[in-house]
């Protein structure tokens, strides 16, 4: 089941993905909406992860909360 859920995950970044270079080039509207949904769910994500880091929580790279 959770396997199934990632491979969705992943084709839809994929595909989001290829809708974004595909508009640049000039795709269809429809291809724009998905392009414009794919780089705001990118801005969203980038943003709770600064938040995050802000909070002083680390992505587990280091032992310490504060990255030293």
């Amino acid at each position: 089941m959770v396997g199934t859920v990632l491979i969705v995950v992943l084709l839809l970044v994929l595909g989001g993905c290829a809708c974004v270079v595909w508009a640049a080039r000039g795709g269809p509207g429809w291809v724009r909406a998905v392009s414009r949904v794919t780089l705001g769910v990118g801005e969203v994500v980038r943003r709770a992860e600064r938040d995050r880091q802000r909070r002083g929580f680390t992505s587990g790279k280091s032992g310490t909360s504060n990255g030293d």
